[in-house]
């Protein structure tokens, strides 16, 4: 009788710790995504997601194509980057809001922040995307664009990732 007294006053423990658990308020997971430029953010950028590791979000911002001149912004959550690629007619990259990384292939990582200009050459593989903490966004420039194609190569790994995070100044 008495292991049976303690097998009871044993479960009605458990129970007690798992009802005030339950009781706990939780803290809603906040999936509001802020505001972190002046530019739109688009939308969810469900066409080239194949190309990227988490959300990102695509607002273009040029219309008029007797300018040449394709720009767009782009958003990225935190931890999202695109795979590694290059363009045949470069790109330029304006930072517009968060922190972000771009790095070269066989280079050092760079850390981004508002303000921060990224000249990319014809032909140079790299990647570019927030940190692992923060909102990031910037305005793409696609640099001649009559003859710039996107060619998409394999993921940046989370070990490069990682590091390039690891490597921002504090």
């Amino acid at each position: 009788m008495k292991k049976n007294l303690q097998k009871i006053l044993i479960i009605v423990c458990y129970l007690l710790a798992m009802l005030s658990c339950n009781n706990k308020k939780t803290e809603k997971m906040n999936t509001e995504i802020p505001k972190i430029s002046d530019f739109p953010r688009g939308e969810e950028n469900a066409g080239f997601a194949p190309y990227f590791t988490g959300r990102s979000y695509l607002a273009t911002l040029t219309t008029n194509k007797d300018l040449n001149v394709p720009l767009a912004n782009i958003t990225f959550e935190p931890g999202c980057r695109n795979n590694w690629h290059k363009h045949t007619g470069g790109q330029i990259l304006i930072v517009v809001g968060g922190e972000g990384l771009y790095q070269e292939r066989g280079k050092p990582s760079r850390h981004l922040k508002p303000g921060d200009v990224v000249e990319i050459a014809a032909n140079v593989e790299h990647w570019h995307g927030a940190t692992a903490k923060s909102w990031f966004s910037h305005l793409g420039i696609t640099c001649n664009p009559t003859i710039n194609e996107n060619v998409w190569l394999e993921p940046v790994t989370d070990e490069i990732f990682n590091e390039a995070n690891d490597q921002i100044k504090k």
